[in-house]
């Protein structure tokens, strides 16, 4: 129990900052809630005024004394409309910005998070972070202050208030809180568990749906229609066994409160009849007291009411906390510096890696020197390393030992803008924004005018097929550029990286997923762009790296032969072998 109240007190702390901006506009909603309290707290007293009078000096009880009493009162009630509007207005937007400030942290956190962080992680689950759990924060942060706040003067005015009639009846009314609290307490531990579990589920079904309609395409081609509804019903029945849990928790302690509810009120009438019956306190203390212990059960019952909200709020910080907590693997130095530049010179220097998980080396003691504007190739069978070489350059892994220099510069002393923007990449597996095909080139320059996007569109062999489309550079690609062929996507992708401009090219079989047309288009696109710049190619294809300056054959043994393509085709060794094997196909 004591560990649990630490978390949340760490989790508070965590939270507490975010109400920097907002302390004006916190302290005034603070200020009105105190306001919304006075009508509350000064009703019971009108009340037991004029009972007063008219038990013990009905004449004193004028037209006059009435109208005061309901004028006082009315000029409260607008005071308390206003206050209200105020926080049910400003209060709210306060938690909505709040609200933003958080999601803008995360997705910035997000971004700095390495590969490796990625290679586990579900981007249903962390969407579900970004979005429902942020929201249930929103109505924690403005509400939690409030309901406290407000509760609290309510239990200590009326305590006060009450000890001035009858200090023993008010001892024995107040001895009933404390045992309340702690069953209440026992629930609310058992409510925040199932909040914790449901938002997990709710993560895992976003998740699912996700990896279900992305893949759509592949769904309906293997007629996996039925399998798929039978897995997302599976995921489904487990959320709603997990909610029905949270809603038996939930009832356990809204039946709790209502049981102690009853006794409080029993408590006032039986234990505050016995005292008026001797004589221990008046009729109009006696009403009041039914008044104030009215106002005081509303008080713990809105407690009781927001607990739920106050744990969905403490969970949703917590699965922030989570991924905020989380140190990205790859990160700038303190003292990182801006790459300067150069002529793209690369020199791998006895470096090993490892992903840590898998605990074998992808790569050992590996010293490669690459000269500027050399073109050289990367083949071998799979799982040799050649993605992994690549994916170190631009810092995508670190190193597990020694480094990598780029024009002399080790890459861990550079900044990581500075680093990748110096280096340009051609993926296999294209990805494009949601957007129009202008806006998608434009990724690799942003800022770029017209003209430029136009050059490097036909740079890349682009431009003609683009003029062909619907709206031009201004058509819509669809989603992940579903709209797109193939070859279309690929060119627009180079015309990206024609656009940036990078010193050092990185090619990860930019061809393998096309057919004989578009992989002759696209190579011709390759080798323009690659005219200059230091680059290197992986490729399974091996006619497309026949005029590579050097190939290098990398196994897991390490780099097995270098040459030219001539020179290792009569040396007779790993790369005729495979040569010899692609031509056979």
């Amino acid at each position: 129990m004591e560990e649990k109240k630490v978390r949340s007190k760490g989790l508070l702390k965590r939270f507490l900052p975010y109400y920097k901006k907002y302390k004006w506009i916190l302290l005034f909603d603070l200020f009105c809630a105190a306001l919304t309290t006075v009508c509350e707290l000064v009703l019971p007293m009108i009340v037991r005024d004029i009972t007063d009078r008219a038990t013990n000096d009905l004449a004193s009880l004028t037209v006059a004394v009435i109208a005061r009493c309901a004028v006082f009162y009315i000029i409260l009630r607008i005071i308390d409309t206003a206050a209200n509007y105020y926080m049910a207005t400003v209060g709210h937007i306060m938690g909505t910005k709040m609200e933003t400030d958080m999601r803008h942290d995360l997705f910035s956190h997000l971004q700095k998070l390495s590969f490796s962080y990625y290679d586990s992680a579900k981007v249903g689950t962390l969407m579900s972070r970004m979005t429902s759990d942020l929201f249930d924060v929103t109505e924690f942060s403005h509400h939690c202050p409030e309901e406290l706040f407000i509760a609290g003067i309510k239990i200590v005015c009326s305590f006060i208030i009450l000890c001035t009639m009858n200090v023993p009846l008010t001892l024995i009314i107040f001895a009933a809180v404390p045992p309340m609290v702690f069953v209440l307490m026992i629930f609310n531990k058992k409510m925040k568990a199932g909040f914790r579990e449901s938002r997990v589920q709710v993560g895992e079904l976003n998740s699912q749906v996700e990896d279900s309609l992305l893949g759509i395409r592949v769904v309906k081609s293997f007629a996996m229609e039925d399998h798929e509804q039978r897995r997302f019903d599976k995921g489904n029945e487990k959320f709603l066994k997990i909610k029905s849990k949270v809603y038996h928790i939930m009832g356990g302690f809204q039946s709790c409160t209502r049981l102690f509810d009853g006794v409080m009120y029993i408590l006032v009438v039986a234990v505050g009849a016995v005292f008026l019956k001797n004589g221990g306190i008046t009729a109009a203390d006696y009403v009041a007291y039914l008044m104030f212990v009215t106002t005081l059960m509303t008080s713990i019952r809105r407690i009781v009411e927001f607990a739920e909200q106050f744990q969905r709020g403490m969970t949703g910080i917590e699965r922030f906390s989570e991924i905020m907590d989380v140190e990205p693997d790859v990160k700038n130095l303190p003292d990182a510096k801006e790459l300067p530049k150069g002529d793209g010179g690369i020199e791998f220097k006895d470096v090993t890696f490892n992903y840590g998980d898998k605990g074998e080396n992808v790569l050992n003691g590996l010293c490669l020197k690459i000269a500027p504007g050399e073109n050289v190739a990367l083949v071998g069978p799979s799982g040799g390393g050649k993605t992994t070489l690549c994916s170190l350059i631009p810092r995508f892994y670190d190193v597990t030992e020694g480094s990598i220099l780029i024009d002399g510069c080790d890459i861990k002393s550079v900044t990581l803008k500075s680093l990748r923007d110096r280096i340009g990449t051609v993926a296999q597996d294209v990805y494009l924004f949601s957007g129009s095909v202008k806006e998608n080139i434009a990724y690799g320059k942003p800022g770029a005018g017209d003209q430029e996007i136009i050059e490097a569109a036909k740079l890349a062999g682009a431009h003609e097929f683009i003029e062909g489309l619907p709206n031009g550079y201004d058509t819509y690609v669809g989603e992940r550029g579903v709209k797109l062929s193939g070859g279309q996507k690929q060119r627009i992708s180079i015309a990206r990286v024609f656009l940036k401009d990078p010193d050092i090219l990185i090619l990860d079989e930019a061809t393998s997923a096309l057919d004989n047309e578009s992989e002759l288009l696209i190579q011709r696109s390759l080798e323009k762009l690659a005219k200059g710049r230091t680059t290197l190619t992986i490729a399974h294809r091996l006619t497309t790296i026949k005029n590579a300056d050097r190939i290098l054959v990398l196994t897991d043994r390490g780099i097995e032969e270098s040459g030219t393509h001539s020179e290792l085709i009569i040396k007779g060794g790993m790369y005729a072998e495979l040569y010899k094997l692609y031509s056979a196909e």
